[in-house]
């Protein structure tokens, strides 16, 4: 079991930038992967990004070139930096961490939203 707490959501204009940050109760070394994901009012969730351990990313195309996922392996963090955001990047944010043994772990959720 791997508790994680997300942290950086809020409020932000159109065109402007937010970081979320993951912080993860256990070392990077029992996960898999770990990601971001969103849900927005009456759709279902979706994959934002990932990253593996062997440092490979997986992006969702509507974030590509605009969303990057990093880690800090020393502080058990995964951040997502989100520029040029967009009123479509409205959602509530999850971070996921796929264990090596066991099922995955989701945070609480931060909220993001983007005014026009």
């Amino acid at each position: 079991q791997v508790q994680l707490v997300e942290s950086g959501g809020g409020l932000v204009q159109a065109g402007g930038s937010l970081r979320l940050s993951c912080a993860a109760s256990r070392s990077f070394f029992i996960i898999n992967a770990m990601g971001w994901h969103r849900q927005a009012p009456g759709k279902q969730r979706e994959l934002v990004a990932q990253i593996s351990t062997d440092g490979s990313t997986i992006y969702a195309d509507s974030v590509k070139g605009r969303f990057t996922i990093s880690p800090d392996y020393a502080k058990n963090t995964v951040y997502l930096q989100m520029n040029s955001l967009k009123p479509e990047d409205t959602a509530v944010y999850y971070c996921a961490a796929d264990p090596r043994v066991g099922v995955r772990n989701w945070g609480q959720g931060t909220q993001v939203t983007v005014s026009s």
